[in-house]
């Protein structure tokens, strides 16, 4: 399986990218952000692409895929609806309508986010957004595509977050996540998220939108 992978050096992509790497199954890995990783492996490639809303320069070395793992994500704190929109919606579904058109055998899997507003008219706009987003998504022409809804995250095998705060946030938690992986229906970790990745890409799943503990259940 040949994997293009979104945000790999996110919290999530990089537990994904991980999972593909260790995966005898992957052979082949393109990684595509504003920033490298910095990592070294015989099967990845990366390409740093700094105009994540137009991807017409460099289409022709994005056919021949087979999934697609899509962990780009930004926080809404501080956002006003029309910013978090296109760093959300616009901007997933720009490069998913060119991987639809170059790969339509493709299995497109999204990382949302737990309390994903599926109807688009809750109150909170983030939900709101990341609904539509997942609603639109599921309209393209791949061969499946499927949203991830995980709820809280625990990083592993020194998976970081970017962020400042959620790594104060998970540094101050660190010891209770352990205790709080018993409840499967609102933790799950990086590990099990990129795992879950491949095999619902490789073997499908009964539902097109998983949360958490559908995510530790494949």
């Amino acid at each position: 399986m040949n994997v293009i992978l979104f945000g790999a050096t996110g919290m999530v992509g990089q537990g994904v990218l991980r999972e593909c790497l260790l995966d005898a199954g992957v052979e082949r890995v393109l990684s595509i952000g504003r920033n490298a990783t910095g990592q070294q492996h015989s099967k990845l490639r990366e390409l740093v692409h700094k105009d994540l809303f137009d991807y017409s320069a460099i289409e022709a070395g994005l056919s021949g895929y087979d999934a697609c793992f899509f962990c780009l994500g930004v926080s809404s704190a501080g956002m006003k609806e029309d910013q978090y929109r296109r760093l959300t919606y616009d901007l997933t579904l720009a490069a998913a309508r060119t991987l639809a058109k170059l790969n339509p055998g493709t299995t497109f899997i999204y990382v949302s986010g737990a309390g994903t507003d599926s109807t688009e008219r809750r109150s909170s706009m983030w939900a709101r957004v990341k609904g539509k987003t997942e609603n639109d998504l599921l309209k393209l022409p791949f061969k499946a595509a499927y949203m991830f809804r995980p709820g809280v995250i625990e990083p592993l095998h020194g998976v970081k977050a970017r962020n400042t705060a959620i790594r104060i946030m998970y540094s101050v938690t660190k010891p209770l996540l352990p205790w709080l992986r018993r409840f499967p229906k609102f933790v799950t970790t990086t590990e099990q998220i990129g795992r879950a990745m491949l095999k619902v890409a490789r073997e499908g799943y009964s539902k097109k939108v998983l949360e958490s503990v559908d995510i530790n259940s494949v």
